[in-house]
C-alpha cells in the first residue's frame, strides 16, 4: 500500500498496517524534518523494522535533490540478515511502483569471518585469526614480494578485485551477506573489500554497533560516511553498556606476559631491519617528525585498527621525540609493562583516577602523559614499517597501548580498579587491572555530533527519560507506543507468595531459603500441568540457576516436571546452548512440550525469540539486579550520581527491570501470538519497581493480578488459555481497528484519525 504522511509518499510493502506503525512513522518523520535525534519505544512484534525502513527510504525518495543515507546498526549478524531480507521485500515493492528511479544500493557489512570466500583463510577458527590470515595474503608488501617471486602465496579473489580497479562495483540492489559472498564467488572478487569500498556509495548500510561506537573500528570503517545520514540503533536498550565496553580495557598477568613476548619479537625484527634495510626505519622517523596525520593514505589492506581516542588536530602534531626511534619506543613500552606488572602485585583492592595513575607512571616509570597518548599510533606505525602480518599474535601489546592511549587522553569519566582476586572465588589469586569507563556518552558523542539524525529504538526503553541523561543528548522526539490489540493476548501476573502463603523473592537474604526454592518449584510444576507446548524460565544468574536445579533434583520436583515436559538448560558454552535450543524446539513441534531454563543477561535473553508455541508462558524468577558488590559497578554508580544526579537505587532498578522486560518480551513476537508472563518475586508488587516496566506490559497488568499466590495464578492461567482458544477477528471490531487498510488511512486524512487510533 502507499499513503501520504504530510508531503512524503510512503511505500509500505504489505496490504495492512498497524496503527502504532503509522503513529511511529509520523513521529519518526517529525524527527527527520527537525534534523534531530529521537528515542522511540515500540512493543516487540509490531513491525518496527519495516516501519523504519519504509519511512526513511520513502523520505529519501521524496527528496531526490538531497538524498539521505541510512546507517542501520544491529546487535547480531542474525538481526542484520533479517533487516536486509525485509529491505529486499520493500525495495522490490518500490521498484514495482516507481520503476528504475527507486533503485538503491543496500549492503550488509560484517567481519572478514562472515564475508571471506577464500577457503584457506576461512579454515582459522576465530575472528582474529581470519583477519591475520587475510593480511598475510593481501598486505601491500606481501603483494610486492609476490610480484617478484611467484611462489609467495596471495589471495586470488583480492588480486582479481584489484585488477578490476574502478570496474569493481556492485550493481544496485539489496545484498545480504550471503548475496555478497555469492556475487564475489561468481565474479572472482573479494566480497569483504568490495563491501568496504561500496559502503561510501551505498544508500543503506546495515552493520554492527561496534562499527560506529568502538572508536578503533569506527575510525576506519565509518569515517567516510556523510553528515546527511540517519543512524538507527535497533534493539538499543543496552546501548549504554555497549558504549562503556568499547572504551574499557582489562589487563591481566597473561596480557603482560604476552606483551613481553611481543616486544621481544618486535625487537628481533628491528635488529633484522637494521642489518638489511635501515633506510626504512629512518624514513619512518622522518615521517613521525611531521606528524601522524600522513597515515591517511594507506592502502585499504594495511589499515588496521584506528586510534581509540585521538582527535584529528593531535594527529597533526609531531610525535614526542622520545618515542620516534623504534628502539626508544620499545624501551618505553618495556618500562610501562614493568610498571603495570608491579601494580598487579597487590593484596588489596585499589581504585585510582586516570590523573593520579598517569602521575604515578610519570614518577615511577618516567613516561609522561603525551607519550602515553601516542602509544597506540606509534605501535601501529612500527608494525607497518616492520611489515608484520600476523596481527593476531600481537593482541596483548595492542591492549597495553590501547590502555596507555586512553589514560593519556581522558582525565575524567574513567577509573582504574586493581583487584587481586575475584570476590566470588577469593582463594584463587587472579589479579586484574581494569580501566573502566563510566560515561556512556563518551563513545556515542561523536555519532550525535556528526550525523543529522540518530534514532534509538527498542521494545524496552522504559523509563524513557533516563536515556537522554545517560547518553547526554537532547532528543527532539521521545515517545513510547502501546500495542493495539483485538484481544488481550498478553497476560502479565505478579506472583508474591506460594500456595502456603510464604513470600517468594530472590533477595539475597531469602534466595536460599528452602521455602522459597520449594515454592518456585511447585509454581513451575503446577504450570507444566496446565500450559501446553513451551515454557521458558529465566533466573537471575548462572550460579542461582545451578543451585536451584540441584535442590529441585534432590527433592524430586524435577523428576515430576519431566513426566510432563522435557527440560533443557542454557549453559555458558555456545554450542551446547544452540543444541539445547534446537532440541527444545523439536520437543515443542512434536507435541511433547518442553521447559527451557535460561539466565537474564545471557545470550538467549538477548537474542532468541520464543514465538508461537515455543513460548506460551515465561516465568521470571526474581529481579535480575547486577552483582551490587562489583567494584566497577560501584565506581560507575558514584560517577552517575556526581555527574548526572542519577541516584544509585534508580539506576539499579532501571537496569534490572529493562533486563526483566527483555526476558518476558521474548514470548510475544506478533499480534496473532499469545502468551503469559509471571513475575515471581514479591518486589514486583511495589509501585516503584513495577512502574519501570514498559507501558505495553503495564497496560495489560490488571490490579487483580498484582498480588497472587500460586493457586490463584493457576486459575488465571486456565481462564486465559481457554479464552485464547476461541476464534477471533484479526482486523479488530467496529470500535477499535488494529489493522488499517489503505482506505482507512485515506479516511483518516479528514480528521477521524484520532478516534480510530485511540
Amino acid at each position: 500500500m502507499k499513503f501520504l504522511i504530510e508531503d512524503v509518499t510512503v511505500y509500505f510493502p504489505y496490504d495492512h498496517i498497524y496503527p502504532e506503525q503509522y503513529s511511529y512513522m509520523i513521529e519518526l518523520k517529525r524527527a527527520l524534518d527537525a534534523r534531530g535525534h529521537c528515542l522511540l519505544e515500540m512493543p516487540t512484534g509490531t513491525g518496527k523494522t519495516i516501519a523504519l525502513l519504509s519511512l526513511i527510504t520513502s523520505y529519501s525518495l521524496s527528496k531526490p535533490q538531497s538524498p539521505i543515507k541510512l546507517i542501520y546498526c544491529t546487535r547480531t549478524v542474525h538481526e542484520m540478515e533479517k533487516t536486509l531480507a525485509e529491505l529486499k521485500l520493500l525495495h522490490n515493492y518500490q521498484i514495482k511502483h516507481l520503476g528504475p528511479q527507486a533503485r538503491i544500493l543496500a549492503i550488509g557489512l560484517s567481519s572478514r569471518k562472515n564475508l571471506c570466500v577464500n577457503p584457506t583463510v576461512l579454515a582459522a577458527e576465530n575472528r582474529d585469526s581470519v583477519d591475520a590470515g587475510c593480511r598475510k595474503l593481501t598486505a601491500s608488501w606481501v603483494r610486492a614480494m609476490a610480484a617478484e617471486n611467484p611462489n609467495v602465496p596471495t589471495c586470488q579473489f583480492f588480486e582479481n578485485y584489484e585488477k578490476a580497479a574502478s570496474a569493481a562495483v556492485l550493481p544496485p540492489g539489496v545484498y545480504t551477506l550471503q548475496d555478497l559472498r555469492a556475487f564475489g564467488k561468481e565474479k572472482g572478487w573479494c566480497p569483504y573489500f568490495l563491501a568496504r569500498h561500496m559502503v561510501q556509495f551505498a544508500n543503506v548500510v546495515v552493520y554492527s554497533y561496534q562499527y560506529l561506537l568502538d572508536p578503533k573500528v569506527a575510525g576506519i570503517i565509518s569515517k567516510e560516511m556523510q553528515k546527511e545520514s540517519v543512524v538507527v540503533f535497533d534493539e538499543a536498550h543496552n546501548i549504554d553498556n555497549v558504549c562503556i565496553e568499547a572504551l574499557s580495557v582489562s589487563v591481566r598477568r597473561q596480557t603482560l606476559e604476552g606483551a613481553t613476548r611481543n616486544l621481544n619479537r618486535i625487537s628481533q625484527e628491528i635488529d633484522r631491519f637494521k642489518a638489511t634495510d635501515a633506510s626504512r626505519l629512518r624514513s619512518e622517523y622522518n615521517r613521525l617528525v611531521e606528524g601522524l596525520a600522513l597515515r591517511g593514505n594507506l592502502p585499504i589492506t594495511d589499515t588496521w585498527l584506528s586510534n581509540p581516542a585521538l582527535p584529528d588536530d593531535i594527529l597533526k602534531e609531531a610525535v614526542p621525540g622520545n618515542i620516534r626511534r623504534a628502539e626508544h619506543f620499545l624501551h618505553v613500552l618495556r618500562r610501562l609493562v614493568q610498571y603495570l606488572r608491579g601494580r598487579l602485585e597487590t593484596d588489596n583492592v585499589e581504585k585510582e583516577s586516570p590523573v593520579g595513575f598517569v602521575a604515578s607512571i610519570s614518577s615511577h616509570a618516567g613516561i609522561d602523559q603525551k607519550t602515553l597518548k601516542f602509544c597506540y599510533d606509534r605501535l601501529h606505525s612500527l608494525m607497518l614499517t616492520l611489515e608484520i602480518t600476523d596481527t593476531d599474535e600481537f593482541l596483548h601489546i595492542q591492549t597495553i597501548c590501547d590502555f596507555a592511549t586512553l589514560i593519556g587522553t581522558y582525565a575524567r569519566g574513567f577509573s582504574i580498579i586493581i583487584e587481586p582476586f575475584d570476590e566470588r572465588m577469593p582463594h584463587i589469586p587472579d589479579p586484574v587491572l581494569q580501566l573502566s569507563c563510566h560515561d556512556a556518552s563518551l563513545a556515542i558523542k561523536p555519532v550525535f555530533d556528526r550525523f543529522q539524525s540518530v534514532v534509538i529504538t527498542s521494545g524496552t526503553l522504559s523509563p524513557i527519560d533516563l536515556y537522554p541523561r545517560l547518553l547526554n543528548f537532547h532528543p527532539v522526539v521521545s515517545r513510547s507506543f502501546t500495542m493495539s490489540l483485538t484481544r488481550d493476548c498478553i497476560c502479565p501476573m505478579v506472583l508474591t507468595r506460594g500456595s502456603d502463603q510464604l513470600p517468594v523473592s530472590t533477595k539475597f537474604d531469602m534466595r536460599s531459603d528452602p521455602g522459597v526454592v520449594r515454592n518456585y518449584g511447585k509454581l513451575l510444576l503446577e504450570m507444566v500441568f496446565v500450559v501446553p507446548d513451551g515454557i521458558v524460565c529465566f533466573f537471575v544468574s548462572y550460579s542461582y540457576m545451578d543451585g536451584i536445579i540441584n535442590t529441585w533434583n534432590d527433592s524430586g520436583i524435577l523428576k515430576e516436571i519431566m513426566q510432563h515436559k522435557l527440560v533443557f538448560i542454557e549453559t555458558q558454552d555456545v554450542v551446547e546452548t544452540t543444541l539445547a535450543l534446537d532440541n527444545y524446539r523439536r520437543a515443542c513441534d512434536c507435541g511433547r512440550g518442553a521447559v527451557f531454563f535460561s539466565v537474564a543477561r545471557g545470550k538467549v535473553a538477548e537474542g532468541i525469540d520464543f514465538d508461537r508455541h515455543y513460548g506460551r508462558l515465561v516465568i521470571m524468577f526474581g529481579v535480575p539486579f547486577q552483582y551490587t558488590l562489583s567494584k566497577i559497578l560501584l565506581a560507575r554508580l558514584e560517577y552517575l550520581r556526581d555527574t548526572f544526579q542519577i541516584k544509585e537505587g534508580d539506576f539499579l532498578t532501571f537496569d534490572a527491570l529493562r533486563q526483566a522486560a527483555q526476558c518476558v518480551g521474548r514470548v510475544i513476537r506478533s499480534k496473532a501470538d499469545y502468551g503469559m508472563m509471571i513475575f515471581a518475586d514479591k518486589r514486583y508488587s511495589r509501585h516503584d519497581k513495577r512502574s519501570k516496566l514498559p507501558s505495553w506490559i503495564l497496560s495489560h497488568l490488571r490490579d487483580a493480578n498484582l498480588n497472587l499466590s500460586t493457586d490463584m495464578a493457576l486459575h488465571i492461567a486456565r481462564e486465559f488459555l481457554r479464552k485464547m482458544a476461541q476464534p477471533y477477528d484479526k482486523t479488530g471490531g467496529s470500535d477499535r481497528k488494529t489493522l488499517l487498510s489503505q482506505e482507512d488511512l485515506e479516511k483518516m486524512g479528514d480528521g477521524s484519525m484520532h478516534e480510530m487510533l485511540y
